[in-house]
């Protein structure tokens, strides 16, 4: 072969190989500029659900602010801040045996607890049944379904065991509503609307309690409508039953709300009120609290906006249970649009609401070192395959920035309730003293719902946003405690503390 032959073909492979070389450095740096996008919505992300704590105390010091205009005028506030007229919490010494029917959806629940009474809040006892309620009464008239309910609570009765309440005593029931009210006194209220399914047009605007206490005579049943509550109130009156430090209770679950104790003197829009304890159960409704600190990203916006209820629910939309798992979708998405990282489009991820928040948690909290639930949950919900590691570490970071958002701003909510009444170690949004100058009390938050309590993360994150925002000092004095089932047992404390 000739020299001119050899060279030739040197020149040839050596321009191949630049060829080549060429291609992998183009795709190198193709596949980076990708990566850079969307490390650009990441950023954006993270920026746009920044909680520092200045902000999270903006947001303390708007809650209280709007808490004390909704208490001081019908419409002051985005927080409605409901009266309950439960003036008088379970102590621990309640005696006898109490009913309670938990109606909230599909489902509904019939209970029996047992009360020890004297030191110790001992429930000796507690039956449960739940009884499904059939499609055709959710539509129907009021008379069937409450006519339902009330056999069903009759039947339950009928085997109550060792003859706990003699025949001849009349029984006291806690009957919590889960639906919109407008509460006229401890035991009544007007049902405003209804959600999760139902439209019996013929019970709005009437008083539940009454519609049930007349299905209850109906039967023959000798039991009177002692409480009418929601479960947030139950879960305060559970709290306070087992710990009279009890002053507030929060749900953060698949939705969210708070209710606490306040001074009946501070409710201004009902000058005059007078109870026998100085106080009342304030139900708050603090999902729909607003303020312009809330970070709020182009995700919520929305979220927001593509909801049945835009403009209402804002605090809800960022913090539940409900939404979480979607906000990490839409970022998902965005991504996805911006580059080819998640590989083929999948149609999946434009469905609202299919990344529920458990399955985002479950990815949150995956710490196997091939994060292989995260790329399960990709292939099975979003039908998005072979994911390399660098992307599914991406995913738990973009559910981490969404949760520690959440769980900071429940935090400052709750610190808020505080700063309301005094008990974040100011003295109130009316004191000029110093935090020097309070001398602290213990103060318990019972707290209830899926988000906090099977999230630990989540749980995590709120209390470490708790202590920065209060300070060691205050924050060790601030107990939150797990109340379960606030909506069943709650409300039978509830009749048995207004009986």
């Amino acid at each position: 072969m000739g020299r001119g032959v050899v060279v030739g073909v040197a020149v040839g492979v050596a321009a191949a190989a630049c060829v080549v070389a060429g291609v992998v450095v183009g795709k190198r740096v193709k596949s980076r500029r990708k990566w850079k996008r969307v490390m650009g919505v990441l950023r954006e992300l993270e920026e746009g659900c920044e909680t520092t704590v200045g902000r999270l105390r903006q947001v303390v010091d708007a809650m209280a602010v709007e808490m004390h205009a909704g208490l001081a005028s019908e419409g002051g506030s985005k927080l409605k801040m409901l009266l309950t007229y439960v003036d008088n919490l379970p102590s621990g010494n309640e005696k006898g045996t109490y009913y309670a029917l938990d109606l909230g959806g599909t489902n509904f629940r019939v209970l029996r607890v047992q009360l020890g009474g004297g030191q110790g809040s001992s429930i000796l006892d507690k039956d449960v049944e739940r009884q499904a309620i059939p499609q055709h009464l959710m539509t129907g008239s009021s008379e069937d379904l409450f006519d339902f309910i009330a056999s069903s609570l009759q039947q339950f009765v009928e085997k109550e065991g060792n003859g706990s309440t003699p025949s001849f005593v009349r029984r006291e029931l806690g009957f919590t509503f889960s639906f919109p009210v407008k509460q006229l006194s401890v035991s009544s209220g007007l049902l405003i609307k209804w959600t999760k399914g139902f439209a019996i047009e013929d019970v709005v605007g009437k008083e539940v309690g009454e519609c049930l206490q007349n299905a209850l005579i109906r039967k023959g049943l000798d039991m009177r409508v002692a409480a009418l509550v929601n479960d947030t109130v139950g879960t305060l009156a559970l709290g306070h039953y087992h710990d009279v430090d009890t002053v507030a209770a929060v749900i953060i679950g698949t939705g969210t709300n708070a209710c606490y104790l306040e001074r009946t003197d501070a409710i201004i829009k009902c000058q005059g009120l007078l109870t026998s304890s100085g106080g009342m159960v304030v139900n708050m409704e603090w999902g729909n609290f607003w303020s312009s600190h809330l970070p709020r990203t182009s995700y919520d916006i929305d979220l927001d906006a593509n909801s049945p209820n835009p403009n209402d629910q804002g605090f809800e939309k960022m913090i539940s249970g409900m939404y979480l798992g979607d906000i990490v979708r839409r970022v998902v998405l965005r991504m996805s649009q911006e580059s080819d990282i998640f590989g083929p489009a999948s149609p999946r991820l434009s469905m609202p609401f299919i990344l529920r928040t458990p399955l985002m948690a479950a990815m949150h909290e995956d710490d196997s070192p091939e994060l292989t639930e995260v790329a399960r949950i990709l292939k099975d919900v979003l039908e998005i395959s072979d994911v390399p590691l660098k992307v599914r570490k991406l995913i738990v970071r973009i559910c981490d920035v969404v949760t520690r958002r959440a769980a900071r701003l429940a935090a400052a909510g709750i610190v808020g309730i505080l700063k309301k009444i005094g008990r974040d170690g100011s003295g109130g949004i009316t004191s000029g003293r110093s935090r020097s100058d309070i001398k602290m009390r213990r103060t318990v938050v019972a707290i209830e719902g899926g988000l906090y309590t099977s999230y630990t993360i989540f749980r995590e994150y709120l209390h470490e946003a708790l202590t920065e925002i209060l300070g060691e000092d205050i924050a060790q004095h601030v107990i939150l405690k797990v109340t379960e089932d606030g909506s069943g047992t709650g409300a039978a404390l509830l009749a048995a503390s207004h009986s």
